[in-house]
This record gives C-alpha cells, sequence and structure tokens, in this order.
C-alpha cells in the first residue's frame, strides 16, 4: 500500500534508524510541495533523498572523491552525503541549491518500502516544521493526524536523532549537521575532516542552509529551553535556584539532566536523558523527553549540557536549536542573574 501510495504521487510516513521520515516521490515536483505543505516546512530548507540500491545514484547526482568509500564503509546507515545534483531532481528537492543530500537508511521496513517502490524519495522528519523530531508512530500521528494517508509503524527508531550530513562539494569534507556517524568515524575513512561553524551557533545574516536542520530553532518543544552551563556542582546548584524561582513566579518548570544527577535533582521535576557517560543514550531519549515537556505543559526547561564531542556532538546541536541557543552559565545564576524572568 505504502510503495502505491508514493508511485501515485502520495505521501507515506515511515521508520528509519535516525527518526520517521515524510516521504514523497523525489523526481515528481508536485510530490514533492506537498510534504511541504503537510510540514508547514520553509520552502529553503532542503530535503534528503532516501535510495536502497547505489544503482539509483546515476539519476541523482554525480559522485565526488571519497564517496565510494563512505558509502562503502557506512551505508546503509545514519550517513547523508550532499553531492552535485544532476537535472533529474527537481529544485524544489534542493531548495535550489545545486547540490543534493542522499543516503541509505538501514531500517528494514525503510529499506522494504523503498525497493517495493523502485523509486528514490525525498523525505525529511515526518513532524510540523520547528518541532521535535518523531522517533515513534505515535509522535509522527500527533502532528500529522488528517495530513497524510499512511504512517508505517516501524517502533522506535534505534538512533534517535537525525543522520550525520557531510558535505562533498565545497573544498575539504565539512559535517553540516552531527549525527550517529562521528566526525571520527569519518576521519578513519577520508583523513581530516571540517565540521561547520553553525553546528553550535545560529545561522549567520546571508548563510545558506545548504543542509536540513541548520535553522535557528528546530527541534523544539513549546516551552523555553535554558541549557546551562559550569561545572557538575556549580551547575546542579545553579539549576535548582533557576527552577526555584521560576516556581515562585507561577510557572511550571523542570529540568533535564543526567541519569547520574536525578537524585541530586529530585526536587526539580527532573527528566532523565541518559548517562552523562554514554551521549547515544541521550541522543535515543531527547525528541521523546522534548515531547513529553510539551504534554506536561512546561513552560521553563533547564537542561545540563555535555561535551560536543563524538555523538555529544550531535546533542548539543539538537540542543542548542531545541533552545535557540539560549545558554547561562552557572556561575552568572549563581551571582544572581536570573535571564528567563526578563525574556518571559
Amino acid at each position: 500500500m505504502g510503495a502505491a501510495i508514493l508511485r501515485e504521487g502520495g505521501l507515506v510516513a515511515f521508520p528509519t534508524e535516525t527518526v520517521y521520515g515524510l516521504g514523497a516521490n523525489a523526481l515528481n515536483e508536485e510530490a514533492v510541495r506537498a510534504i511541504f505543505a503537510a510540514k508547514g516546512r520553509p520552502a529553503d530548507n532542503p530535503l534528503i533523498v532516501h535510495i536502497h540500491d547505489r544503482s539509483q545514484l546515476a539519476e541523482i547526482c554525480d559522485l565526488p572523491e571519497g564517496a565510494e568509500r563512505l558509502m562503502d564503509a557506512f551505508w546503509p546507515g545514519p550517513l547523508t552525503l550532499l553531492m552535485p545534483r544532476r537535472p533529474a531532481i527537481p529544485p524544489v528537492v534542493t531548495a535550489g541549491l545545486d547540490t543534493v543530500a542522499v543516503r541509505m537508511p538501514s531500517h528494514p521496513v525503510a529499506l522494504s518500502l523503498l525497493k517495493a517502490c523502485g523509486l528514490p524519495i525525498a523525505a525529511p522528519s515526518a513532524n510540523r516544521s520547528g518541532k521535535p523530531s518523531p522517533t515513534q508512530a505515535s509522535h509522527v500521528l500527533e502532528d500529522m493526524e488528517g495530513r497524510i494517508p499512511l504512517i508505517l509503524d516501524g517502533g522506535p527508531c534505534e538512533v534517535g536523532v537525525e543522520s550525520t550530513v557531510l558535505d562533498l562539494c565545497h573544498g575539504r569534507p565539512c559535517v553540516l549537521r552531527p549525527g550517529g556517524v562521528t566526525r571520527e568515524m569519518l576521519e578513519s575513512v577520508l583523513g581530516p575532516v571540517d565540521i561547520a561553524g553553525s553546528v553550535l551557533r545560529p545561522l549567520q545574516e546571508g548563510e545558506v542552509a545548504r543542509s536540513p536542520g541548520m535553522r535557528y530553532r528546530h527541534y523544539a518543544p513549546e516551552g523555553q529551553v535554558w541549557l546551562v552551563t559550569g561545572s557538575e556542582a556549580d551547575t546542579a546548584r545553579a539549576i535548582r535556584k533557576l527552577f526555584t524561582e521560576a516556581e515562585s513566579q507561577g510557572r511550571r518548570a523542570c529540568v533535564m539532566c543526567f541519569s547520574e544527577h536525578m537524585e541530586a535533582l529530585a526536587g526539580c521535576r527532573p527528566h532523565d536523558i541518559g548517562s552523562r557517560l554514554h551521549p547515544s543514550e541521550t541522543a535515543q531519549c531527547l525528541f521523546d523527553t522534548l515531547r513529553r515537556l510539551d504534554a506536561e505543559g512546561m513552560e521553563l526547561v533547564f537542561s545540563e549540557v555535555m561535551p560536543p564531542e563524538g555523538v555529544g556532538l550531535a546533542v548539543m546541536n539538537r540542543l542548542g536549536r531545541a533552545a535557540a541557543f539560549r545558554t547561562v552559565s552557572a556561575a552568572e545564576v549563581l551571582a544572581g542573574q536570573l535571564p528567563f524572568a526578563q525574556s518571559g
């Protein structure tokens, strides 16, 4: 049924190992435009094209130096390669850019769907634009009920954050969006790999979003998220102070913290986001946690941070955008500076 819908120009939500995707025939401009309508997605935000076999690449893109070595090492899997676009891919897929992002997912449901329809499928995450990405079919239903004809339920996603996007078209290979395939893993195949400056900051004026996930506020809950930096001891004290002040103002608040600190923050409505020592745990549960905060009506969320290393870089990229890069140091809080009191 899903394959038939895609061949007829319709939309299908399906699971991948990263997050659930909302797919349409990448060669059908009208079908792809329906993705943007269903999501409320800005047209200048490019999509990723999903394939099941490398033979499909001949129609989609040219292969830069290193592409095949990366495919050998990481496909199928959570790595997207930015490569020169071929004319068969409509400009709507790439936001008018001359590059196209392509990946081969490893989830068996995704691969079965791609094989059955025989098409390259353009698919961003299957959520309303700006909301936390869906890692369960129920998340897709929350956002897309009545907007699309079919959601394929493949259970919870294993990785939990979107794929790594690697630009192979502009000089030295550069990570535009970090994910489960880390810089270290890429460098073991390619040699030196850069990290885009926009991974841990907003896009600057005039800077083009060459990849999905580069927008200023993304993956965000309804409530206001603040990232709290500093030593572990100071951060715990600062978060307790922020929580107490927020509650005294009548604002519903909570904390996102690591498993190791749940007990220390027991009085602050703590939400466990996995061990600080195992960033893959945080990656897997992050979007589900952000969605639960909305269900619980949280107005202010104070989050711990982790070193932006390995998968931790992907975690901090998503947390940064969920918070619109609102960051406060524990030292500032302990000195009496409470930023949300002014920000509202």
